[in-house]
């Protein structure tokens, strides 16, 4: 398969779980946390499913597309590890919807990463809230989800925190 077809795979998986997961969360208050907006897709997604919902946003640096710059005070700029833990001392276990989609292109770092966000992320998703990531977590208290009919297993991880 060619990268090109992966990426487009991999962007249609991402979307259809976004979308699933926004409809999980539509009767349960509280923000969203993105993490990774890169050049913003994701981001602008989520605005339009989520409108008017708070969206929160994690990023070493700023290199979107202009619409997608989140407003002040929904930006967590830096490293994930100092950000998170600001994140939760800031709001707490509140967040409805995590979407991680943090990495490289090696799998023993993104492994490592996602090991050590896990307690971070369990700090900010709300009982019921639902996360959408690129990573397996394990996250104690965290159920796994079957992905939506159209995502091969192992594509994205779905959890719904208990």
């Amino acid at each position: 398969m060619s990268r090109l077809d992966s990426f487009i795979r991999r962007m249609e998986a991402q979307r259809s779980c976004l979308n699933w997961a926004a409809a999980q969360v539509e009767g349960l208050p509280g923000p969203v946390l993105e993490l990774g907006l890169g050049n913003g897709r994701t981001y602008d997604h989520l605005r339009e499913l989520l409108p008017g919902r708070a969206i929160h946003v994690f990023e070493r640096r700023v290199a979107c597309h202009p619409d997608c710059v989140p407003p002040p005070g929904r930006l967590f700029l830096g490293e994930v590890a100092e950000t998170l833990p600001q994140a939760a001392a800031a709001l707490g276990r509140t967040a409805a919807l995590i979407h991680t989609d943090l990495g490289t292109g090696d799998r023993t770092v993104n492994e490592a990463l996602a090991s050590a966000m896990a307690p971070a992320l369990a700090a900010l998703l709300t009982a019921g809230g639902v996360c959408v990531a690129n990573h397996e977590l394990a996250v104690e208290g965290w159920t796994p989800q079957p992905p939506p009919d159209d995502v091969p297993l192992g594509r994205y991880f779905l959890y719904r925190a208990g």
